[in-house]
């Protein structure tokens, strides 16, 4: 990944390799047609399947953005040509057992559960499940789900050490997950319904005008 292109990109755990070539490709795509990418993943399911995981900035995706990020993204990668065989292109939503890869994510799901590896030893760990206790600037404080005997109930563990994460399925982060994408709908149903508006009264205006 380029330096610019590093700098653009918030998330604090990237690809590696090839997958991190085809995020760079298709990131500026994603960000001028108005979602944000969540990861890329070339993996050997069904041949080659190339999965690229986005959403709207207010964490929204329908199947019908799936569709039109498809659709942007597949003339990018077929100029570049990043993958030398024949691959299935695959667009999702990070759904509601999400990872995490921004810190505003692990911000936006502060008590929830959480399973997290990291890319160093965190008190003799590399591997974690608890809840997200609290989320900062430089990392977050878990409590372990089950702490063995001996262990402190919490730990904290810096964002620069973390290698992996992601939701843990539970009654209360579904609720939750589908809260917040019901209220997400209902802001850009608004929103979309006031710039409608506004066109329609600027169309008004250069009829009167004419």
């Amino acid at each position: 990944m380029t330096a610019a292109a590093s700098q653009a990109d918030d998330r604090i755990i990237r690809e590696s390799g090839i997958d991190a070539r085809i995020a760079m490709i298709v990131q500026p795509v994603l960000k001028a047609i108005g979602f944000r990418l969540v990861r890329v993943q070339l993996t050997g399911q069904n041949g080659l399947t190339l999965q690229i995981m986005a959403e709207r900035e207010d964490g929204t995706m329908t199947v019908e953005d799936c569709e039109e990020v498809s659709r942007a993204v597949s003339p990018a990668l077929d100029v570049e040509d990043p993958i030398e065989k024949a691959y299935h292109l695959e667009v999702s939503s990070p759904g509601i057992d999400r990872p995490l890869m921004r810190k505003s994510d692990f911000a936006a799901w502060t008590g929830h559960l959480v399973k997290m590896e990291t890319s160093v030893l965190i008190g003799d760990r590399k591997r974690f499940k608890g809840k997200i206790a609290e989320a900062d600037a430089d990392g977050i404080l878990l409590e372990r789900d089950k702490a063995a005997y001996g262990e402190e109930p919490t730990v904290r563990v810096p964002y620069d050490a973390i290698a992996e994460a992601r939701l843990v399925l539970t009654d209360d982060l579904i609720r939750e997950a589908l809260s917040k994408d019901n209220r997400a709908r209902k802001e850009a149903k608004k929103r979309r319904g006031e710039a409608e508006d506004a066109a329609a009264g600027e169309e008004n205006e250069t009829e009167q005008e004419s």
